[in-house]
């Protein structure tokens, strides 16, 4: 049966709860293999693993639990390995990388933040700050709307400048965000947001992060803020050179 990885950590990490389950239904208990100065926190994987909602949860779940005693390294969901010896050789293998992550990623948490216009809102603003365009726009309203024509080039007109304002926006949150963070990691790009970003977060600040969020929300109200966090630092792992594969 292959092995499922859950995170890594240091060899002297505090204990899990014990009988602690993950995933699988029933769920397979969570174990630790050691190796020199680190340990894997890992399970049984089921042969069937799907990312089902309740095994999403569950890794979630052991992560949290493991990352609140300490420093740890998350996998993302469904990192296997053939057994459990094969964990061990990377472990080994990898040690002083994995070693240097911990050390950096110690007492951090990641935020992600995503970011999106309140269509309305800046659409006024857009408009405010472009004279000769709402001029266009009032325009048009007194003439009825006017041609098709005037109506395809005014829409045009309105997308572009909007998309200009997304970018600099997009811009604007990394900017004001950045200060207040140890790092900062773009996420993949999805339709309908402006900038989707990750950052990691000294944990004894994050109250200082989550303020400069409210003041950006404050300052910045045609903007759609929202965070996601404390997770445990996914975007800042960097698994070296390859990654424990079935």
């Amino acid at each position: 049966m292959s092995t499922y990885i859950y995170g890594i950590a240091g060899s002297k990490h505090p204990a899990l709860p014990e009988g602690m389950g993950g995933i699988g239904e029933p769920a397979c208990p969570v174990r630790v293999l050691t190796h020199g100065e680190l340990a894997a926190i890992v399970s049984d994987a089921p042969e069937d693993l799907k990312p089902k909602r309740r095994d999403l949860l569950a890794h979630q779940n052991v992560l949290s639990e493991a990352g609140a005693a300490g420093a740890v390294l998350p996998m993302r969901f469904g990192s296997l390995a053939p057994d459990d010896d094969a964990v061990v050789a990377v472990l080994g293998e990898r040690a002083d990388h994995y070693e240097e992550r911990l050390k950096t990623l110690d007492g951090k948490v990641e935020y992600n933040v995503k970011a999106a216009h309140n269509e309305q809102a800046v659409l006024h603003q857009v408009l405010a700050e472009n004279p000769e365009l709402r001029a266009m726009v009032e325009a048009n309203q007194r003439q009825g709307g006017g041609s098709y024509e005037e109506k395809l080039q005014l829409g045009e007109m309105i997308t572009n400048a909007v998309r200009a304002r997304e970018a600099s926006d997009g811009i604007e949150v990394r900017r004001a965000l950045e200060p207040v963070a140890e790092a900062v990691g773009a996420g993949p790009e999805g339709t309908g947001w402006l900038a989707n970003l990750s950052f990691l977060v000294v944990r004894k600040s994050a109250d200082g992060f989550l303020a400069a969020v409210e003041e950006l929300r404050a300052r910045e109200p045609h903007l759609d803020l929202r965070v996601h966090g404390p997770l445990p630092p996914y975007s800042f792992v960097d698994p070296g050179p390859a990654a424990p594969a079935e």
